[in-house]
Order: C-alpha cells, then sequence, then structure tokens
C-alpha cells in the first residue's frame, strides 16, 4: 500500500494499480473509450489524460501505473484543454449521423461530446470514408464511425479466443476489418457491440428497431445453457428487443453467448396462444374447461402407474415443484423424470450433480481435465472462464477427447475408457498430475455420462478423487458440466425415478407401457408415439406440441417470475418481462388450475404459499444432504469403448432458439463456414 494524491485529496492504494484506477479509488470519473477493465492496456485513444507534478506533458492515466508521492490533478483547465483536442480530433472524421445511429443514446463518444466537444470545427478538409466490413449475421458495422480504440481486436483475441479481428493500414487509412471477410467465428461475438464506444458495431437484428430510452428495462436470468448469465431483457410494449449482459463477476463476468444475446427474437415466432385439441390428426382450438375435462376425464380412468411426465429445459423451479405436488397428491403417482435420455445419475449427494469449484473458481485452478466434455458449446461462458484462467495460470489443460477448438491448447487423450481406468488405477501419467496438484478441475460432460460406461466413469473418477484428498470441505475437484437451465432445479426437487443410476421412467416409455404422458416443456424426448394419449404444455409450437393430444400454452421465461438453479448450485430469480400471448397462461397456474378441476381444490392459494412450500422443501433437502450416508456404489462394470462427445446443434439447442430467424442465420453461416473449411 502506498499515498498519492488526486485532486490534492489523500488517498491509499495497493501496488499494481494504474492512475486510472487510483482516480477511480478517490471518485474521480476520467473519461476514456480504449480502456476496458476486462481487456489489455493499449493507450491509443489519449481521453483519459491527467496532469501529474512535475510532469511537463499530460498524461495517458490508463497506461501510467501508479507511484507513491504521485499528485494527480484531473480538473486542471491544462487537462481540459488537452482532452477537448483529443476529442477535436476524434470528431474531425467522425459522421454527424447521431439521429440514424442505433448507439444515439447509450453512446460514448456522445456523452463525452457533450462535456469536451465543440460546437464549430476547424476542419475544412473531407471526412474520410470506410467501406462496411460483412462480420455475418450478427453485427452491423459503419466503419466510418470508427475511433480505432482496438476494444473489439483486443476482445476477440483475448477473451473470445478466436484472433479473427485485426487493423489493416496506418494513420488515417487504419481500417478494423475481419481478415478474410467473413463473420466472426465466435460464440461471444454480441459482445464487441457492447463493447464498442461509438457506433461503429452495432446489432443487425436489432437496426432500427428502438431507442435505449423508449425501452422498459427487466434485471433478469438468461435460461439458454445451465450457466446462469445475469441478462437485462429490454421491452417494447411487450415485445422483447434485445437482451443485454448484468455484470455479475462470480458468473458471466460481463459477457453473454450469442445465443443468449439472440434467441429472443425466437419468443415471438410459433407460439402457444390458445389450446388445442387434436381430431382426426389435425389440431383444433379449444377452451381451457373443454381441455382441462377431457384431461380429467382420461386421468380418472387411467390407472396411476400408467401415468408418468417428462419435464422440459427451460422450465422454471416453481412450475417443477407444482407438477411434482399434482402427480404426487392429485393423481398420487411418482412417475416423473427431467431426462430425455439414458444418461447415467447418482443424486445421493448433491456435489454428484454440480459444478462443485465454481465457475469462479476456474480462475484458481493449476490442471483441467476435460472428460465427454465440449464446453466451447455447451457452457460457452464457462469455457471463455477455462480461457482465462489459461491466460493467467498457463495452466495443464488436457481432454479425454479431441473435440477440436476450444480456443486455448490441451492436450488430448485417446479418447477411450481404458486411459480412464489407467488413471484411477495410478497407471498413468496424468494420475501423478492430478494427485500433485493443489487445485485441479475434473469436468464430467453429459457425453461421458451416457456411454455405457457412464456410470464405472463417473464413480471411479469420484473415488480416486476422494482417496486422494481432492474433494475436501475447502476444494471440490469433482465437476459436472449440465446442459440445460432446468437440470440442477429438477435434481433439486427430486424430479426423477432412477435405478441404479438408470432412466426407469423412460425404459418403461420406450416399452410402450405408459397410457397418459405429460411433457412439461419437454421438447427433446425422441419417442415413437403409439396409442399412447399425450398432453404438451409449453411455450412453442415446437417437437413436443407435434406429437401432442391436447396442447396447453405454457409462458417462456421472459413472461413469469422464476427460480432456476444454475449448473454451480446458485440459486437465481428470472423476472417477469412481458405477458404470454392470448390465453396462455403461467406454467405453475395451469397446473394449479387442473388440479383444481380434478380435485375441486387447488393445491396453492397463491404464488406466495407455493414458493413457501417450494423453499422448505428445499431447505428440508439441503439439511438431509448434510447429514445422509451414502450407499456403496456396486456393479462398476469396466467396458472398454470410446467415448464420442456429442454434437450439439448449437444454434438450436431448445424451442425458443429453433423459432428463432436470427439462430437460423448463424446456423446456416455455421454451416456454410464448415462445408469451406474456414471455420476458427
Amino acid at each position: 500500500m502506498f499515498k498519492l494524491k488526486v485532486n490534492n485529496i489523500d488517498i491509499e492504494i495497493e501496488e499494481g494499480l494504474t492512475v486510472l484506477q487510483a482516480c477511480e479509488k478517490a471518485g474521480v470519473e476520467i473519461p476514456r473509450f480504449c480502456y476496458h477493465e476486462k481487456l489489455s492496456i493499449a493507450g491509443n485513444c489519449r481521453m483519459c489524460l491527467v496532469e501529474i507534478e512535475k510532469s511537463p506533458k499530460p498524461i495517458a492515466s490508463c497506461a501510467m501505473p501508479a507511484a507513491d508521492g504521485m499528485n494527480i490533478k484531473t480538473n486542471t483547465p491544462f487537462v481540459e484543454k488537452a482532452r477537448k483536442g483529443v476529442m477535436e480530433f476524434l470528431l474531425a472524421n467522425h459522421p454527424l449521423d447521431c439521429p440514424v445511429c442505433d448507439q444515439g443514446g447509450e453512446c460514448d463518444l456522445q456523452d463525452q461530446s457533450m462535456f469536451y466537444g465543440v460546437d464549430k470545427s476547424r476542419y475544412k478538409e473531407n471526412k474520410r470514408s470506410v467501406p462496411e466490413k460483412n462480420m455475418g449475421p450478427l453485427i452491423k458495422t459503419q466503419m466510418t464511425r470508427c475511433i480505432h480504440c482496438t476494444r473489439c481486436i483486443r476482445f476477440a483475441t483475448e477473451v473470445a479466443g478466436v484472433p479473427e479481428l485485426g487493423a489493416i493500414g496506418r494513420g488515417e487509412d487504419m481500417q478494423i476489418t475481419t481478415y478474410l471477410e467473413q463473420s466472426m467465428q465466435s460464440e461471444l461475438s454480441g459482445n464487441v457491440i457492447d463493447l464498442c464506444p461509438v457506433g461503429a458495431l452495432t446489432s443487425k437484428p436489432y437496426i432500427f428497431e428502438a431507442r435505449p430510452w423508449e425501452l422498459k428495462k427487466t434485471e433478469t436470468i438468461d435460461v439458454m445453457d445451465a450457466v446462469g448469465s445475469n441478462i437485462r431483457v429490454d421491452t417494447y410494449g411487450w415485445e422483447v428487443k434485445r437482451v443485454l449482459p448484468r455484470i455479475n463477476e462470480d458468473i458471466n463476468e460481463e459477457w453473454i453467448s450469442d445465443k443468449t444475446r439472440y434467441a429472443c427474437d425466437g419468443l415471438l415466432n410459433q407460439r402457444l396462444d390458445t389450446p388445442y385439441i387434436k381430431y382426426n390428426g389435425k389440431f383444433e382450438k379449444a377452451s381451457w374447461k373443454e381441455v382441462f375435462n377431457i384431461i380429467n376425464v382420461k386421468m380418472k380412468s387411467a390407472n396411476s402407474s400408467k401415468v408418468c411426465g417428462i419435464t422440459g429445459d427451460l422450465v422454471n423451479m416453481e412450475t417443477l415443484y407444482v407438477f411434482k405436488e399434482f402427480f404426487n397428491k392429485t393423481l398420487n403417482s411418482k412417475n416423473l423424470e427431467f431426462r430425455n435420455n439414458h444418461s447415467y445419475l447418482n443424486p445421493e449427494k448433491r456435489e454428484n450433480y454440480v459444478f462443485n469449484s465454481s465457475i469462479n473458481g476456474i480462475e484458481e485452478s493449476d490442471l483441467i481435465f476435460l472428460i465427454g466434455s465440449n464446453p466451447r458449446y455447451e457452457a460457452t461462458i464457462l469455457n471463455a472462464r477455462i480461457r482465462k484462467a489459461y491466460l493467467q495460470n498457463k495452466i495443464n489443460i488436457f481432454s479425454h477427447n479431441n473435440v477440436g477448438d476450444l480456443t486455448y491448447p490441451y492436450e488430448s487423450l485417446n479418447g477411450k475408457t481404458n486411459v480412464i481406468k489407467e488413471i484411477v488405477e495410478d497407471k498413468h501419467y496424468l494420475s501423478k498430475l492430478i494427485k500433485s496438484a493443489k487445485k485441479p478441475l475434473i469436468i464430467i460432460g453429459q457425453s461421458a455420462l451416457l456411454s455405457n460406461s457412464g456410470k464405472y466413469i463417473f464413480e471411479s473418477i469420484k473415488s480416486f478423487l476422494v482417496s486422494n484428498n481432492k474433494i475436501n470441505s475447502e476444494w471440490n475437484s469433482l465437476n459436472i458440466i449440465s446442459e440445460n437451465a432446468s437440470t440442477v432445479g429438477s435434481l433439486d426437487l427430486g424430479i426423477y425415478s432412477t435405478s441404479n443410476g438408470s432412466n426407469e421412467i423412460l425404459k418403461h416409455l420406450e416399452n410402450h407401457e405408459y397410457e397418459i404422458i405429460y411433457l412439461l416443456g419437454q421438447d427433446s424426448l425422441k419417442f415413437k408415439k403409439e396409442n399412447e394419449f399425450i398432453i404438451y404444455q409449453g411455450s412453442h409450437g415446437d417437437k413436443g406440441a407435434e406429437i401432442a393430444d391436447i396442447i396447453l400454452p405454457g409462458a417462456a421465461y421472459t413472461e413469469q417470475d422464476g427460480y432456476y438453479t444454475n449448473l454451480e448450485g446458485k440459486l437465481q430469480k428470472a423476472y417477469k418481462a412481458s405477458y404470454p400471448p392470448g390465453e396462455a397462461k403461467e406454467d405453475w397456474q395451469i397446473l394449479n388450475d387442473l388440479a383444481e378441476t380434478m380435485n375441486h381444490r387447488k393445491l396453492f392459494n397463491d404464488k406466495d404459499e407455493l414458493l413457501s412450500s417450494m423453499f422448505n422443501y428445499l431447505k428440508l433437502f439441503k439439511d438431509s444432504n448434510t447429514t445422509k450416508k451414502i450407499s456403496e456404489v456396486k456393479d462398476l462394470n469396466f467396458i472398454n469403448e470410446e467415448i464420442k462427445v456429442n454434437n450439439i446443434d448449437y444454434y438450436y439447442s431448445n424451442s425458443i432458439a429453433r423459432a428463432s430467424k436470427t439462430m437460423f442465420n448463424c446456423r446456416n453461416e455455421k454451416l456454410i463456414s464448415l462445408s469451406t473449411g474456414t471455420e476458427g
């Protein structure tokens, strides 16, 4: 710690900070365009100039390390004149198109020019013109507005790990471009729009849609993957216009994936807005009373053992809890499951299905071993954190499979289960590395759990970590990557029926042992229907609705309050930003009303009663989890096979994404780049 002065105020700061950071510690705001907390220092916009005692020239505060005894001044005429000079140069070539620029109202250059701009220009020369660049279906370019802050270049190279952007030319001829005039091949590319301090890079799907001051802003949670990124949903009327990131250093920092940002146009398309009944192979509109009466008759005529419920990937925890109560109390059935495949599951301890080291903890790790996982597509933000850990600590990263470019170097093994056997039996060089590492990260993906060896891989790796004290009160090296937003919440609430880790419900379903199947937002079930009566409740006319006999229109994640538990086990609340269309209702309400039709009594009088009951259940689950005795796992049959990492259709992973025109365009662009061999 050392002392310095900022505007004659004494402050004490830790070593390693820049002058700009020292000023901010003193509560003084410094204008900047090129500097960003998460990116390397460029020092090329010169807007952050300050005066330092004994220095004859103004100093770029973002690039100057703070030193003991410095006397910094940020509000003198000398500083103001210097900043006005910089602003005059920046505006010399900047087009005056604020009225038609999508950045208007939230533009850093616009804001700073209010303080340091002048009302006339001394330059008579023609302004430069830069041709537009093709950066794909997500990013619209207007490069004449570019002020060469290089934030986008640094983000693509450092954070996204796909070094496709760069500068060509010098001086006035300098241009920011993708070298080969192709779209950015990164799942984080949309973040350059937030980083751009001017209107050079704007959102292509959002072009001319609305102004910032016209939008209602709702802070909520993303459900496109299991990470639980913190987002802000902007609505115009009740239409979702855009999704932006919120800062949460523990989860997504200030980045979001392109799917999170752009799939929101799918909230408008293929929506279910009224109940439907299938007559002679065709859907016909019906009233709520009509569909409830039919379901009531069907349910009461069937044996409770012949009824099952399967939940989907975007369902919030309140709805899951009501669904469980509906089955347990109204139908007297326990045939519930959230899995749509035969992946291995050991739900005895919570640590068996969450990312125990936490997303933030990735930066503390000193070795990472990926088993049957491609985090770039399964959890994009988590993958960016692994890259950050690699850049900061130069850690060793191993992958059981070769899964292509993960944006960081890794050593791939042969993908066979005999490698896992050798590791857990101390016959592999990786065994010694894991044991000698202080905070190793073993990340098991769903592809590994879905294989025939899923049980062997999980249980043997876990016992290896336990025996080597890598699972303790200070650090837990066992990490599972969940693919869906509702996975951990479903497990916490007990929405599963498992015997020895297998999916019992799906086995019976495939043998056509059920008469009635209730699909709650489940659109990924590969099931050949015979004589089953299928009820589908969801927001989109997707795969689940196609095979249904009755459709109950529900609400999307932006249209109802709801809790979600992310892959590391953090409970977060998503807030309502708009309303369900037409006659659609919130999901928990549909189940509550259906229970009233069948039993003449609602399960819960209101949402508060539901939440109170759910939190009590979760508290009991948490308490029992700490005292529960773990039964010994037997029958660890070793099967020597190759584990193949599932190909994830990243842009089409859920019903909202499949309804999105923007995701359709991204998917096409990806397929074109794969066919031409230009993918990064």
